[in-house]
């Protein structure tokens, strides 16, 4: 396995609401190939993970999903977009088929497309296409 493929990173997260380290180490202690540890001190779980099968994102809008509230400095905010940047970068260079985030939304845009006329579709009346 390549090794610029392994990644460790660290989430941190706000002050409030209190105790989110230890229950959000625990979520993510059920997903596959994925490392945690907590560091209580530091409000920070430290991930380790291979970038083919998470990416940082990835495991961030889980937490938010489940109602964490990550560390919203201009600091954090900065570090996350450049992560975030870097490996869908290398995902890319990699030739990875970019994974869905939520499957939910494009389903949503399936049906929505479903819905909508498309094709050769013209509303012309046929005498008048035949007009000459």
């Amino acid at each position: 396995m390549n090794p610029d493929l392994k990644k460790k990173r660290e989430i941190l997260f706000s002050k409030f609401p209190p105790g989110q380290v230890p229950e959000a180490a625990d979520d993510l202690q059920h997903m596959e190939e994925l490392s945690v540890e907590p560091k209580y001190e530091k409000r920070a779980l430290d991930v380790a993970y291979n970038l083919q099968q998470h990416t940082l994102e990835e495991l961030e809008e889980h937490l938010v999903d489940k109602g964490f509230h990550l560390d919203n400095t201009l600091m954090s905010k900065l570090t996350r977009a450049l992560i975030h940047y870097v490996e869908d970068t290398q995902l890319h260079n990699l030739g990875v088929p970019e994974k869905l985030i939520k499957p939910s939304a494009q389903e949503a845009y399936v049906q929505a497309w479903e819905q909508r006329p498309h094709g050769d579709h013209d509303d012309t009346p046929p005498e008048w296409r035949e007009y000459k």
